[in-house]
């Protein structure tokens, strides 16, 4: 099965944010290269936010380009066979956490937003750190850091705080 393919499957098994979800199901109706940066008109893309439940703690990049505290994520590859294995790929390198684990019961929200390069449809995970997780900068990160929960609000936008929200109802 193709990546485009899984895409469709997830987006279809998605329960909520129904108008949202209906307009990524177009747009990959509407793309077939929907899947990848070089879909002008926007692309999807895979994230997820890591989360510490042990310590009540995330762990936020200080991306490079948008100079914003975000969740870990980004643009699909070719070696990546499904949306959640994207997400759990680009957690994992710009985390430096080996053995992360997503939380099941797929995407924890979806969110679409404007950046340099087209309109992101971001597909959002979680993923939960292993005891004792060290996060190690990336070169795509200006810095990593570990927030309480509380404090994510201080620091990220609307949609990392939904995401956090989300994720801690999930867990």
């Amino acid at each position: 099965m193709s990546l485009h393919a899984d895409a469709v499957l997830v987006l279809k098994a998605y329960e909520d944010q129904e108008e949202l979800r209906l307009a990524y199901l177009d747009h990959l109706a509407a793309h077939e290269d929907a899947m990848w940066k070089a879909c002008a008109a926007g692309h999807l893309t895979a994230s997820a936010l890591v989360v510490d439940p042990r310590r009540g703690r995330a762990l936020l990049t200080l991306h490079g380009k948008l100079r914003m505290w975000l969740q870990t994520g980004g643009h699909c590859e070719p070696g990546d066979r499904t949306l959640a294995e994207a997400a759990l790929r680009e957690a994992t390198e710009e985390s430096g956490i080996p053995g992360l684990t997503l939380l099941p019961g797929g995407p924890v929200r979806l969110d679409r937003h404007a950046t340099p390069c087209a309109w992101h449809l971001d597909v959002q995970y979680a993923a939960v750190a292993p005891p004792d997780a060290v996060e190690a900068i990336s070169d795509e990160s200006l810095d990593l850091r570990w927030f309480p929960y509380d404090d994510v609000a201080g620091v990220a936008d609307t949609s990392v705080v939904r995401l956090v929200e989300r994720t801690l109802a999930r867990l």
